[in-house]
């Protein structure tokens, strides 16, 4: 990730579910790490752009960091 701006992450859950919300570098590298770990910890806190979310670890089978550049508006033809 770059700088420290806010970026769409996909968390997909072993249901079928998944979950978007916006994370700076620091939480998506954490979120990382935990699910990298040998820890046994199940429950990772998420700390995402509009809230605080408890992710079950033992849940999750992908994670998606978007690399596209947020754009607004139209584009020139």
């Amino acid at each position: 990730m770059e700088g420290d701006s806010p970026r769409r992450v996909d968390i997909g859950f072993g249901g079928g579910q998944s979950l978007a919300v916006r994370l700076r570098e620091g939480a998506y590298k954490a979120l990382r790490d935990a699910l990298d770990g040998d820890d046994s910890q199940r429950w990772h806190e998420l700390a995402a752009e509009d809230a605080t979310i408890l992710v079950d670890l033992s849940q999750v089978v992908f994670i998606r960091l978007d690399t596209q550049e947020q754009r607004i508006g139209f584009r020139g033809a």
